[in-house]
């Protein structure tokens, strides 16, 4: 069956976490961005994405606690190229004490379309036993704030369907 991608204007509907205009390194040999800065562009939304939830620099140094990635699923859906404006927005879309399943979405602001997607499952962690464990109740809280927040949401997050926490 094929998937359904929202477009940018659905998109939008979330917040931006952030905005960058695509550096002239990042272009490959086939003219357009490499595959690896998808990554970076997911890095530069993840953080304000977890940073809404609580996950911060205190979570991290003082609280030494912290968060692994464990699978991704990437949808290329249109070229970015060197100079273009993208806007990342981020969904939360379920979690359970251990883990959270979201998506990163990447919008193309010059040319008004999603660019791509990036379906995630990330872990809570401790950072000095290096080990999987329960994220904090505030943690918790937070991730349910902001699923609750975009309940309004109605179009379908495109998942790929091999993914779950």
């Amino acid at each position: 069956m094929p998937r359904t991608f929202p477009s940018a204007a659905q998109v939008r509907e979330l917040d931006v976490l952030a905005e960058h205009i695509i550096p002239p390194d990042w272009q490959d040999q086939n003219g357009h961005v490499n595959i690896q800065y998808y990554q970076t562009l997911y890095e530069i939304g993840g953080w304000p994405m977890l940073e809404r939830a609580g996950v911060d620099r205190d979570y991290f140094e003082n609280r030494r606690l912290g968060i692994f990635d464990l699978e991704h699923h990437i949808y290329y859906l249109s070229e970015l190229h060197v100079g273009e404006r993208v806007t990342i927005h981020g969904r939360f879309l379920d979690r359970n004490r251990k883990r959270i399943h979201g998506m990163i979405f990447i919008v193309n602001a010059d040319r008004d379309e999603l660019a791509c997607t990036l379906e995630f499952v990330a872990t809570s962690t401790n950072l000095s036993t290096r080990r999987t464990n329960e994220f904090p109740e505030d943690i918790l809280a937070g991730l349910d704030v902001l699923m609750d927040a975009e309940k309004h949401i109605d179009w379908p997050a495109p998942v790929c369907g091999a993914m779950a926490i």
